[in-house]
């Protein structure tokens, strides 16, 4: 059925036929299906990824040689737009191939809402376990299955619509997400019901922090864990979705991790944007508010080559600054380690590989000015630190690629810009990969049936019908651990 507060939304504003043509009219080549992963360096759709309660569709883009071990990033689309739209404008294409990530883009359809909404006011939906937000939820089990990604470090983003599926995804699996971005998006669980969902874009709910709290708290009850970090993005002219659903998403989020509404720090950035940082007790930042001055509904993108700028503009892509960028920067993909920004020290230079192992890899890299230490990342992720200018990581795994970024660290404790990535490959034999039909995988121990379909042991995706015609390779990332690799082993 379709959802009459977004309806009512497209007939005041008179875009929704606008936003069709822009879609129809990008030039992008259509995804391509595939049973088994996206080729690397290509938008593709991905199918068998789970039983995808929620009818939803799943594409996925991965750089070229994207090492094990590399974080993830899903990014769902607004109202009327689609997955290669969103791909095509965000700018999350430029980040993943310079910092080394994955995005899953989730798609949904006409078949679910009319306005292709994701349905972020539906508790049948958006709730754990249940719908779309179990569809996400399986899409990032496959992306992590097959790229090898890390669950530590796997994100999630999303605009209008999809910033509030976003905002309840994070609340539904803060054991999945380590972080989010809302842009231009609804608190988590802000409407249950369809009735209850315009009440939430157009005015205050006229809740407490803990009023907001609870509704996070609530959506897995009994959990214990740690909370995603999370980024808020609002305009102030926005019109779609009242400028205090950003105040409200800031509200809920402080109130989870238990560090008030006070920011810890603020400053100016370029689009007209003020940048609020709640840290947590650590001194680490936990919530952001970006709060972009004049902007009406939609994206911030900054087009140009700029290491800040990114995106294209569009209906709904508007031109004020990268928030992809600075979202990015915030959950520490750049190797800086997050926290909304980095210290004056430049990136040290000349970083190499100068040897590795089956189980380890060496590092070394030129002097920085100033630096009483240096940091050094994996996947974008801080593995250790050195005073020197030389570092080996261990404990890797044989035969496989590892990215790393270092940055230099001053004696107050702040860490400045990252350095250009290196790949370093282990030495030893790669996974085993086995090509053969579902029959004799089944045999094989590779897979199993059940109901008369074949489906990989470890990862259980769905290999087809258990039969002879059928042919996969699998391919084993870790022991008794398979994932379908038609497209490259």
């Amino acid at each position: 059925m379709l959802h009459s507060t977004w309806r009512r939304m497209f007939r005041r504003t008179a875009l929704a036929a606008v936003l069709g043509a822009v879609v129809t009219g990008l030039g992008v080549v259509a995804p391509v299906t595939t049973s088994a992963a996206a080729a690397a360096g290509t938008l593709q759709q991905v199918t068998n990824f789970g039983s995808n309660p929620g009818n939803l569709a799943m594409y996925a883009y991965a750089p070229t040689g994207l090492p094990s071990g590399a974080p993830l990033v899903v990014a769902l689309h607004g109202c009327t737009q689609s997955a290669s739209d969103y791909h095509a404008h965000s700018g999350w294409q430029k980040f993943a191939d310079q910092w080394g990530f994955a995005v899953v883009y989730p798609q949904t359809s006409s078949a679910n809402n009319s306005l292709s909404c994701f349905s972020w006011f539906d508790s049948s939906k958006d709730t754990r376990g249940k719908g779309e937000a179990a569809s996400v939820k399986q899409m990032v089990d496959t992306a992590v299955a097959q790229y090898g990604s890390d669950r530590t470090r796997v994100f999630v983003t999303g605009l209008s619509a999809g910033g509030g599926m976003t905002a309840d995804l994070l609340a539904d699996y803060p054991d999945v997400f380590a972080g989010g971005a809302v842009d231009s998006g609804l608190p988590a669980q802000c409407a249950t019901t369809q009735t209850a969902a315009s009440g939430c874009q157009y005015s205050a709910q006229n809740l407490t922090p803990k009023q907001w709290g609870d509704k996070v708290r609530n959506s897995y009850p009994g959990y214990t864990g740690p909370w995603p970090r999370v980024a808020i993005w609002q305009g102030s002219s926005d019109t779609t979705v009242a400028p205090v659903n950003g105040t409200e998403l800031r509200d809920q989020w402080t109130d989870v991790w238990g560090i008030g509404q006070t920011a810890s720090s603020t400053r100016t950035l370029t689009g007209g944007t003020t940048e609020s940082v709640y840290d947590d007790s650590t001194g680490k930042a936990a919530v952001a508010l970006f709060s972009v001055s004049g902007m009406a509904h939609g994206l911030a993108v900054n087009p140009g080559s700029g290491a800040d700028q990114c995106g294209t503009t569009g209906t709904y892509y508007l031109n004020y600054i990268c928030s992809s960028y600075h979202t990015a920067k915030f959950w520490g993909l750049d190797g800086g380690g997050g926290g909304g920004g980095t210290g004056s020290l430049p990136a040290p230079s000349g970083l190499t590989v100068t040897g590795t192992t089956g189980t380890g890899a060496s590092l070394s890299w030129n002097a920085v000015s100033g630096a009483a230490s240096y940091n050094v990342y994996r996947g974008g992720a801080k593995v250790g630190s050195a005073t020197g200018t030389a570092y080996t990581d261990t404990g890797l795994s044989a035969g496989t690629a590892y990215s790393y970024t270092v940055a230099a660290v001053d004696s107050s404790g702040a860490v400045g810009a990252s350095s250009a990535a290196v790949t370093a490959t282990t030495t030893g034999s790669a996974p085993a990969c086995y090509t053969a039909n579902n029959y004799q995988q089944v045999q094989a121990g590779r897979a199993h049936q059940s109901g008369g379909y074949t489906y990989a042991n470890g990862s259980g995706q769905n290999m087809g019908l258990y039969n002879v015609a059928i042919t996969h390779t699998l391919k084993e990332t870790s022991t008794g651990y398979f994932v379908i690799a038609d497209s490259g082993c």
